[in-house]
């Protein structure tokens, strides 16, 4: 793989989903494995994680299978990352039931030493101090881009986030998150604040009311892809960062046409992972099956000049 790779920084977990009345028991998940599986349909990716021994080969398998280099995901003794939760009846809402940090509690990314020439990045949202660590291990990169958590935001680690904050060019947050980190409840005024402490350009995550894009004082909104049927949103938002990512990767290109078209394809790779649980649809989704959604995103959202 050429120096031209996306590298991601995240977690590989087992997820337990009750949705509705179904129960999914230790299925894959994490952001890394959303993140990664979406953007290798564009990219070549470099995973950065860590499993326990537990962790099925088959798995990896899978991932491997989606053009994601696994050779940075460290397999050590004892039991991989677990999260439990449970969505409301409308899927608008979650509650956490369980977290089992397990091996990734003790996680600290090594970026393997052929990796550090990568010319893109994306810090999933693990600890501040760490995101920090992996910064200081990669050299001269087109773009960095990062995520991050309320956890970190409320906590007592907003200082080294804002450290990290001041190191990157573009963050992903929800809207919760934006307003939390900003201290403003208006959006833009929110992106405005943030784009001040560093980022050069802010995506906020909307959930089902798509994402906005902020850069240059400039806005470009992507309304979510209306689908009549969401088994499980998990996942989404690192799916939308994967194929943002990806397709920026591929296009190597940062003019704001083209980081518009990675907002379009990673709403698209998003409406594709709600549509079954855990990772299942993306398992068999083909590339002709994004191409034609994106066609179909096109027609959705295109209007001609007002001609009076």
């Amino acid at each position: 793989m050429s120096n031209q790779g996306l590298v991601v920084v995240g977690s590989v977990a087992f997820d337990t989903l009750e949705i509705r009345d179904v129960k999914k028991e230790m299925v894959l998940g994490g952001s890394g494995s959303y993140f990664s599986t979406c953007a290798g349909y564009f990219s070549p990716v470099r995973l950065v994680a860590v499993v326990g021994d537990d962790f099925p080969a088959a798995h990896l398998d899978f991932l491997s299978s989606r053009n994601v280099d696994t050779s940075g995901v460290e397999k050590k003794a004892g039991k991989t990352f677990h999260w439990s939760g449970r969505y409301s009846d409308d899927l608008s809402s979650r509650t956490t039931l369980d977290t089992q940090l397990n091996v990734f509690a003790d996680f600290r990314p090594e970026l393997p030493q052929a990796w550090r020439q990568s010319e893109f990045l994306f810090l999933g949202n693990i600890h501040p101090a760490l995101q920090l660590e992996v910064l200081d291990q990669i050299k001269d990169p087109l773009l960095v881009a990062m995520d991050t958590m309320n956890f970190w935001i409320g906590g007592g680690e907003l200082p080294t986030l804002k450290k990290v904050l001041e190191r990157v060019d573009l963050l992903v947050v929800n809207d919760e998150e934006a307003r939390q980190l900003s201290g403003e409840h208006n959006l833009p005024k929110a992106a405005r604040a943030i784009r001040a402490m560093g980022p050069e350009t802010v995506i906020v995550k909307r959930g089902d009311a798509g994402a906005l894009l902020f850069h240059d004082d400039r806005v470009f909104a992507t309304p979510a892809f209306p689908l009549e049927t969401v088994v499980d949103p998990t996942g989404a938002g690192d799916s939308f960062a994967g194929g943002f990512m990806g397709y920026i990767a591929k296009a190597r290109d940062l003019s704001a046409q083209s980081v518009r078209r990675a907002m379009v394809y990673g709403t698209v790779l998003a409406s594709f992972t709600v549509e079954d649980f855990s990772l299942d649809r993306l398992r068999r989704l083909t590339q002709a099956e994004i191409d034609a959604r994106y066609r179909a995103y096109r027609d959705l959202t295109h209007f001609e000049e007002l001609h009076l």
